[in-house]
């Protein structure tokens, strides 16, 4: 039987060019959560995060990606998205309603805001009205949804998979 030598922490792979997903979260309830998230962000690459009303980060849960994701805080989602749409971003949210496409199907654009919901109420009306599309992830289980961070990793995960970008031996993917 071989033997491999395990490394435990490898170095991060490089992009070959910043990741153009921007993530953008309706108030949420959890600062725990929206600290998951930006630790996830940092993780992938992902370099902004917009928030609103009263959000701020728990730094031990964050841990690096609260000081290499650009973390903006904003009173109100709604004017944020109608400017990122402008630049030319598709808005995408990541919500269960009936016209919801199956994440595990759905195409990314590389310009996307990802729009996550509050943990008890997902996205209101307001922001739902302001979306190009809205992707889900399909439960096959109870309860029906994920929790915010969990379903914001998920879909992270799908478009990464999408773009991958990472430089391996000097070529991009």
């Amino acid at each position: 039987m071989p033997h491999f030598a395990h490394i435990r922490h490898k170095t991060p792979s490089l992009l070959a060019a910043p990741r153009e997903l921007i993530l953008a979260c309706a108030p949420m309830r959890s600062h725990i959560n929206l600290s998951h998230i930006v630790r996830t962000c940092g993780c992938f690459g992902i370099r902004r995060v917009i928030a609103c009303g009263a959000a701020k980060l728990h730094e031990r849960i964050a841990r690096d990606g609260a000081e290499t994701v650009d973390f903006d805080v904003h009173r109100s989602l709604p004017p944020v998205l109608d400017r990122l749409r402008a630049e030319g971003f598709q808005l995408v949210g990541l919500e269960q309603t009936t016209d919801s496409e199956n994440l595990f199907s759905f195409s990314f654009v590389s310009k996307t805001v990802l729009v996550i919901g509050n943990e008890r109420v997902g996205l209101e009306a307001d922001l739902l009205a302001k979306l190009d599309r809205v992707a889900e992830i399909p439960m096959a289980g109870l309860p029906h949804s994920l929790n915010a961070a969990t379903s914001a990793s998920i879909a992270i995960y799908e478009y990464c998979r999408q773009f991958p970008g990472v430089t391996c031996g000097g070529e991009s993917s």
